[in-house]
């Protein structure tokens, strides 16, 4: 008998979602499924091309990426510069489990989210985006 392995569900709102610089890279052909997501939060661009999340109470847009393969975190925890040994403070991006939503508002249950420090965000200077939604190549929010 084989053992079906749990999916691994990532929420994604920068590089790695459909279109975007690290999409190809890391995602593209791994995933089972994507579809379009938000989660709570404040969502900033940084200056490096990238954008940040921080917890806030403001919505997120992006996308929840299911993949069969456990192992993907390790390849986006060195993406995003995560190691779950160090501190917190030592880390680029956190990766945490948090709830994740439909964009109507139905939760869509638990998924992996890096999310940065709003320390870090500020020596970086980033720049809050109110509607939630970035991204580096003119996607745009009604066209997904």
């Amino acid at each position: 008998m084989t053992k079906i392995s749990e999916e691994v569900r990532v929420f994604v709102y920068g590089t790695l979602k459909p279109g975007e610089a690290n999409y190809q890279k890391y995602c593209a052909g791994k995933m089972v499924n994507a579809q379009r997501a938000v989660i709570p939060g404040k969502l900033f661009a940084l200056p490096l091309g990238y954008p940040a999340v921080t917890p806030g109470q403001n919505q997120v847009h992006g996308y929840l990426l299911s993949f069969a393969e456990p192992k993907i975190l390790q390849a986006l925890d060195h993406l995003e510069d995560y190691q779950p040994n160090r501190p917190i403070t030592e880390n680029f991006y956190n990766r945490q489990e948090i709830e994740v939503y439909t964009p109507q508002g139905d939760v869509l249950g638990l998924a992996w989210v890096y999310l940065m420090t709003l320390e870090l965000v500020n020596q970086l200077n980033g720049t809050l985006l109110a509607d939630g939604w970035w991204s580096s190549c003119g996607l745009t929010l009604t066209e997904n």
